[in-house]
């Protein structure tokens, strides 16, 4: 009996794991906003969906940037340029998620649930503007970098994303990346925002590690899938049926919270 509950409780985590690794390899996300609604649909505390769902996106992360390495798409001193800064910002999100009242927590995971949804909309405003091709930079691109990845960082420790939502956008607005290129990137580097964040997260007894196994695995096969299909998905479709998602995710989490703070 024990075993045959653990099994259907692990297909319910693969196969959500499963979609958030489709939306990875196609927006250049961790998958975050689906599975921390998710765990938190399970009864599970705010702060422990956040960090389970790090060491997912750890997993799915890889299963990304392992394709993009075997397509020669990985372009390893952009991901550093960007990922070495989101090691300290990301333990810094890792704090305040700990020290938050966890109503606000949720709360202000659906207003980032917003963001992404003007971010998405963004990222294709931005894909149809001559800045989505590659520009030639006179200036130093440092400071930049360090702001991208620090944000990222601390998004990846506080609401426990890849941080995705705002690297794409922002390595095509601050750093001149094409669109495909910054996908490409972001997928790297969230690994990097994630590991750190999950790290943290395990020292403070936040992750549920079968859950985030299960859902790893789930989001390792769906990367693969959507990084290898990339350039021939219809990205419009994907992109409404996303957004109409978070939409309805936010509405979830914002009623989760109040539930929460009506019993605390």
């Amino acid at each position: 009996m024990i075993s045959a509950l653990l099994s259907t409780k692990a297909l319910l985590l693969l196969l959500p794991g499963l979609a958030a690794g489709l939306l990875a390899g196609v927006l250049g996300i961790g998958g975050g906003v689906l599975l921390v609604p998710l765990l938190v649909s399970f009864g599970y505390p705010p702060v422990m969906a956040v960090g389970t769902s790090t060491l997912a996106i750890v997993i799915i992360a890889f299963g990304g940037t392992l394709q993009n390495l075997r397509s020669g798409h990985l372009r390893l001193p952009s991901i550093l340029a960007l990922g070495l800064p989101s090691i300290l910002t990301a333990q810094l999100g890792v704090f305040f998620a700990s020290q938050v009242w966890q109503p606000v927590l949720l709360a202000s995971f659906g207003f980032l649930l917003w963001l992404t949804l003007y971010l998405v909309e963004l990222r294709k405003k931005l894909a149809r503007l001559p800045n989505a091709h590659p520009r030639h930079h006179t200036g130093n691109l440092l400071p930049a970098r360090i702001f991208t990845g620090g944000v990222a960082g601390f998004l990846a420790g506080f609401f426990g994303v890849g941080g995705g939502v705002v690297l794409v956008p922002l390595q095509i607005l601050l750093l001149g990346e094409p669109i495909k290129v910054a996908i490409q990137t972001s997928l790297g580097v969230i690994m990097i925002t994630a590991l750190s964040a999950s790290m943290g997260h395990a020292i403070a007894n936040h992750i549920l590690f079968t859950e985030g196994l299960c859902l790893g695995l789930g989001g390792f096969l769906g990367v693969q899938i959507s990084t290898r299909f990339l350039p021939k998905l219809p990205e419009q479709l994907i992109s409404l049926l996303f957004r109409s998602m978070l939409a309805l995710l936010s509405i979830y989490i914002f009623w989760q919270a109040w539930q929460l703070a009506s019993t605390t």
